[in-house]
């Protein structure tokens, strides 16, 4: 499937894992020599996937064109081939989504570069949609008191700030709940209005 990336005049095109390697061995002979970087996007909410994108280029062409192929993992075992075979420049970028996404690039590097996780401790993958960002979490919501307003305001509820989730939903959870569902995390760290315990 072809079609336009937004804000970039891209063509995109999908791949399956086992297309990867291939559909951007394709990319370069047609002329995107030139490895731009590989991202990844979280779908949580939408499917139970990632996203892995990477963008190539072609400087030669009048105008220039780039290519962003998407491929689609499962968040469980999100596994690609590496691509360093075809781009060196690559490597550096499939850690940087293996350390924040957990996304592994079988026969690639996979030490960590800035998420270390402590001795004996799993990485967090911190841009993962589902992962609750704790110090967000314990540190004040800053911001200026209205005029008038004193240490608390008991005509307000609670105000979340992005990136945390409902305390119903994360903290103040009811155990015999269990966990709650990636999805249902993802889908109240907009920030906003705390919801109350009925």
């Amino acid at each position: 499937m072809t079609q336009h990336a937004h804000g970039l005049d891209d063509e995109v095109r999908q791949a399956s894992p086992e297309q990867w390697l291939d559909a951007l061995a394709v990319a370069r002979d047609e002329g995107h020599g030139f490895f731009d970087w590989i991202g990844c996007v979280d779908e949580v909410g939408r499917s139970d996937e990632l996203r892995v994108i990477a963008r190539l280029v072609d400087f030669d062409a009048q105008p220039m064109h780039g290519v962003q192929l998407h491929c689609r993992v499962p968040r469980e075992d999100a596994r690609l081939p590496t691509c360093t075979g075809l781009f060196a420049g690559a490597a550096w970028h499939e850690r940087e989504v293996h350390d924040f996404f957990g996304v592994v690039f079988d026969g690639g590097d996979q030490a960590p570069l800035l998420n270390h996780a402590p001795q004996g401790a799993s990485p967090v993958r911190i841009l993962r949609k589902d992962v609750v960002l704790g110090a967000r979490a314990a540190q004040p919501w800053p911001g200026a008191k209205e005029a008038g307003e004193g240490a608390a305001a008991p005509s307000r509820r609670k105000m979340a700030p992005p990136g945390v989730p409902d305390a119903v939903v994360w903290g103040d959870r009811d155990p015999s709940c269990g966990p709650a569902d990636p999805a249902e995390i993802a889908a109240a760290v907009a920030g906003g209005r705390v919801r109350r315990r009925r």
